[in-house]
């Protein structure tokens, strides 16, 4: 069973861990990644964001962010699930709990930042009703495509 549960700093190393291991696999580790993912309770949580963690098998091999960007628009991010539990719907699950979670908190609108790279990431966004709009250049540089959600349109 898949158990999605809230940050707490004694899980702060999962967001680090979980995120260099496909960084480094599929691109690099860029500073801004570092400044995030090394004090998460700082750069997001202080922020006024979310992080959610997939514990698995009493492992944690999961989590995303939400990452506020005004009052009603947030970015998922930082999303990563372990190599060796991928396939087992963990994406799918944090995904679904995003956007319960930012639905129940009257967010109105979902951005991310992914590469097309990562199709079966990119199908999963679209599969949830994420459609892609034009993207600045600068935020990312691993970056390609950006996507938006209009939680008021969104099925769940």
């Amino acid at each position: 069973m898949i158990e999605i549960i809230p940050f707490t700093p004694a899980l702060a190393e999962f967001i680090k861990t979980l995120n260099y291991e496909w960084l480094q696999k599929y691109f690099r580790i860029e500073e801004g990644d570092v400044l995030a993912l090394s004090d998460p309770k700082r750069y997001i949580i202080d922020k006024g964001g979310y992080i959610f963690f997939a514990k698995f098998q009493d492992q944690i091999v999961g989590t995303a962010s939400l990452l506020k960007k005004t009052e009603t628009e947030f970015e998922l991010g930082k999303m990563a699930v372990t190599e060796s539990v991928q396939g087992k719907g963990i994406g799918r699950k944090l995904l679904e709990h995003c956007l319960i979670f930012a639905k129940e908190k009257k967010i109105r609108s979902l951005i991310l930042y992914s590469n097309t790279k990562l199709e079966s990431a990119i199908h999963l966004y679209r599969e949830y009703g994420f459609r892609e709009i034009e993207l600045e250049s600068g935020l990312y540089e691993r970056a390609n495509i950006k996507m938006f959600l209009d939680l008021a349109l969104s099925t769940l």
